[in-house]
């Protein structure tokens, strides 16, 4: 089994605080696999009926277990009321921990009435990161993690299976949207999820998206609405400081997976000029799992000057990311523009290959070069 350190690591620091951690990711992630590793685990499968029969009366099967316990109520919303399951055991058994799996966010169906404050941490599971990748997953060829993607079964096949990408594309509307949002226009979603990924890492554009699959702007809205509960969207809401020349409405948006990306486009092999949105992705997967989400921005303004990330930190300060494959062909002009505007905080440069951070004086400007493994606290640190 392979040994994901960093989320294990992860749980264990949210159940110092909280008695329940939201696991959520999307499927065929790694969610119960990750739950397997933890010791000791009582582990419920809620698709099945003798889980959904031993959980009628929740006060009970919690009385029954011992304090310490961990107990995995995975795919929770199966269960008839997951939220009162969840109060019950947070409220009544606060010496339990409670590990409660999802492909959603927890508000993404009508079973849950409750949003559980002060009772839970949520944590969402993304793709394999580069640095498990490398480690863990001994996969440490970065054009196989772009274009398998990082959903651990097609990460350790040999060869990339179609067949597996538009399976799960079906599985995730079935499963996910339809159940979840009670959406019906099966063939509408699909073709503007598809467009998303073939277009992943620009700029929401919603009447442009209705036009091409074909569909009201309401509907796009909608649609989008549920990929981003359901994680296969992520959208980042632009920095902006009021300049007038500055993007202040359009967020943008990348797809949860490169795997996905690349299937959309039909990619079996990497140009130079594909490499470097790819590479963004997986960078934004290690900020997601290290920073609070609120805190990631972009920033361009209308002349086309872009920076990949921003951090929005204390006080005026804010960190800009830029993310590139290769560092060498780095080029400061991007940076020196931003801190014209914004000048407090630190300028990162990402790559993949950096294996020891450093730091370059390039003009008045200070940067920083390293790799996503010096975004990820030490083993042992807290996250």
């Amino acid at each position: 089994m392979i040994n994901r350190a960093f989320w294990l690591q992860k749980v264990a620091a949210a159940w110092r605080t909280r008695p329940i951690v939201w696991l959520s990711g999307v499927r065929r992630v790694g969610k119960t696999s990750l739950a397997r590793q933890l010791s000791g685990t009582v582990l419920l499968n809620c698709d099945l009926v003798s889980t959904l029969r031993r959980m009628e009366d929740p006060e009970s099967f919690f009385k029954s277990q011992k304090d310490g316990q961990i107990v995995v109520l995975d795919e929770i919303h199966r269960l008839s009321d997951p939220s009162q399951t969840l109060k019950i055991a947070a409220d009544n058994f606060p010496k339990l921990r409670i590990l409660a799996t999802g492909s959603s966010t927890l508000a993404a169906t009508r079973k849950f009435r409750d949003s559980l404050a002060g009772r839970k941490w949520t944590i969402y599971l993304c793709p394999v990161l580069w640095d498990e990748c490398r480690t863990a997953f001994k996969v440490p060829d970065l054009d196989k993690r772009l274009l398998h993607g990082g959903l651990p079964e097609p990460l350790l096949a040999d060869a990339k299976n179609p067949q597996f990408f538009a399976e799960w594309m079906d599985s995730y509307y079935a499963r996910d949207i339809s159940e979840l949002f009670g959406l019906r226009d099966r063939s509408g979603f699909l073709n503007l999820l598809r467009l998303l990924l073939c277009q992943s890492g620009g700029l929401v554009d919603i009447s442009k998206l209705a036009s091409e699959v074909g569909v009201s702007r309401l509907t796009v809205k909608a649609h989008l609405a549920a990929m981003t509960v359901a994680h296969a969207v992520f959208l980042i809401p632009p920095f902006h400081g009021g300049g007038r020349r500055e993007i202040i409405h359009r967020p943008k948006y990348y797809a949860f997976d490169t795997g996905f990306v690349t299937f959309a486009r039909g990619w079996d092999t990497l140009r130079d000029e594909d490499r470097g949105v790819l590479w963004e992705h997986l960078v934004l997967d290690t900020l997601r799992a290290t920073m609070m989400e609120s805190t990631i921005t972009y920033w361009r303004d209308k002349s086309g000057r872009e920076i990949d990330f921003v951090i929005r930190r204390a006080g005026k300060r804010v960190d800009a990311i830029e993310c590139k494959i290769n560092p060498g062909r780095f080029d400061a002009d991007m940076f020196r523009h931003f801190r014209s505007l914004y000048p407090h905080g630190e300028n990162w440069v990402i790559a993949p290959m950096e294996d020891e951070t450093h730091t370059r004086k390039i003009g008045n400007l200070l940067i920083r070069f390293l790799s996503t493994r010096h975004l990820l606290p030490a083993e042992g640190e807290k996250t």
